[in-house]
């Protein structure tokens, strides 16, 4: 799924893919949030990403967040109300498309 910038953003890092399922898991049952992009960084860093709207999505990154530092290494979490639509083309360079 690309983000076009029309919503916000949320982004959750662990070290592992363990950690960022659960996050990812947690934050897709907490809020109306849509899953648009993942990232593996190297050096076992790996982000996941959700859109939605400014509330919903720092729900979202909250229990993900939350869940994540619970059985692994959380290492950033951050909510980005509406970035510009640049902010698109670095995020879906992996989209996820449903």
């Amino acid at each position: 799924m690309r983000y076009k910038g029309d919503e916000a953003l949320g982004l959750i890092e662990t070290v592992g893919l363990v950690p960022v399922l659960k996050a990812a898991d947690e934050m897709l049952k907490a809020a109306e949030v849509e899953l648009i992009s993942y990232e593996n960084i190297g050096s076992t860093l790996v982000t996941v990403i959700v859109k939605g709207d400014v509330a919903a999505v720092k729900s979202a990154v909250e229990a993900g967040a939350k869940a994540a530092s619970e059985i692994g290494k959380l290492t950033a979490s951050n909510v980005m109300p509406r970035p510009i639509p640049g902010v698109g083309d670095i995020v879906s360079v992996h989209d996820i498309d449903q």
